[in-house]
């Protein structure tokens, strides 16, 4: 008849049974997504651009007759024009458990971060994560529905979520479909 310690040395000598789901949590998820949410511009956008800009620069000329203010609302009217001409690029996107989110090769730790929330953008899931650091901003990260719940599992694992809302900013940038 077996005594309890030789119980107890049989338990000891059964090799641990790993759990195949815990495996699974630890590999990375991987998607690709691009950069930002591209919005046609019609000529229309285009000639309220330079309405807008021209009447900064009357104001300009006829009120203040500080012609570097001429000058800067020109130069920000030729980077608005290049950045709302050039398409976004696809980034790689790579969500690991232990380290953090790599986006393309840059990491962002999850001890930068103190909770995350979720948004949809025209049709689009995105995330955002929200620094420790005051004045650091948000990373924002849109990602496809089939990796979504995989993306709140793992972060929810790591960080609080929070309900967000667009501030005022981003909703005058959506206005202005930039």
């Amino acid at each position: 008849m077996p005594t309890p310690d030789d119980e107890n040395t049989e338990l000891d000598q059964q090799e641990p049974v790993q759990d195949s789901a815990e495996n699974v949590d630890e590999e990375p998820i991987h998607w690709q997504a691009a950069e930002y949410i591209n919005q046609e511009k019609n000529g229309l956008w285009f000639i309220g651009l330079g309405v807008v800009a021209a009447a900064f620069i009357a104001l300009d000329i006829l009120v203040l007759k500080s012609y570097t203010f001429s000058v800067l609302v020109a130069v920000m009217v030729a980077a608005i024009i290049v950045f709302v001409k050039r398409p976004p690029k696809m980034v790689n996107y790579t969500l690991s458990p232990n380290q953090g989110l790599f986006i393309g090769e840059k990491l962002h730790h999850f001890n930068e971060f103190k909770a995350f929330g979720l948004l949809e953008e025209h049709g689009q899931n995105s995330l955002m994560l929200i620094p420790l650091k005051r004045f650091m901003p948000g990373v924002s990260v849109y990602f496809p529905a089939e990796v979504g719940e995989q993306v709140v599992d793992v972060l929810g694992a790591r960080l609080p979520m929070k309900p967000l809302k667009l501030d005022i900013v981003d909703i005058i940038v959506q206005k202005l479909r930039l």
